[in-house]
């Protein structure tokens, strides 16, 4: 599990008093209003003293324009003082990120689980649970507004798109880094 979730991407500056667009990567935008600091991630920006490096800024307020954020961090009132941020990743840490109802997940915990079947599909039985079968690795996860799908790349290479439903989702389990799912007729077609 990792210790910081990406929660936006800097676009653009927003007019001249230090403001940021953002566009959220969280499917909650709503959450950058209880945020009192974000970390700051400066990639390869040329512009930057240390490139590549993690930065703290404290957030001064929040309001949304249409699919949007617009953040201003305290202490940088100009432009100029965030026209470097352009394309730079905003971050949480663990402890500050929203707290998840059970059976959430955050998207960045699932990928790279362990996919077994509970039902023979011509996979490899699993080594720890008998009756389930290895299906593969979950790659991504697709929020197509009803629900998400997940991405599983099979053991021989092709792709399976598996609803998040609980007809198919039957159990994650974090610690073991495994996914049990039920594949509905058609899915593997």
């Amino acid at each position: 599990m990792q210790d910081i979730l990406r929660v936006g991407v800097v676009t653009s500056t927003h007019g001249l008093a230090g403001e940021v667009k953002v566009f959220p990567t969280t499917d909650d935008p709503a959450r950058f209003r209880g945020l009192k600091s974000v970390l700051i991630e400066t990639g390869n920006n040329a512009d930057m003293p240390d490139a590549g490096a993690m930065h703290e800024l404290e957030v001064e307020r929040v309001r949304f324009f249409k699919n949007l954020v617009i953040v201003k961090f305290c202490g940088l009132d100009r432009i100029e003082d965030v026209e470097r941020f352009r394309g730079c990743s905003l971050y949480v840490t663990r402890e500050n990120a929203v707290k998840l109802e059970e059976g959430e997940y955050f998207i960045a915990d699932l990928l790279g689980l362990t996919v077994y079947a509970d039902e023979d599909w011509h996979a490899a039985p699993s080594p720890r649970e008998p009756g389930q079968y290895l299906l593969g690795r979950l790659t991504d996860v697709l929020q197509t507004g009803a629900n998400d799908v997940y991405e599983v790349t099979l053991e021989d290479g092709r792709v399976a798109l598996i609803p998040a439903i609980r007809q198919c989702i039957l159990d994650v389990n974090l610690e073991n880094g495994t996914i049990l799912v039920h594949l509905l007729e058609g899915l593997l077609e």
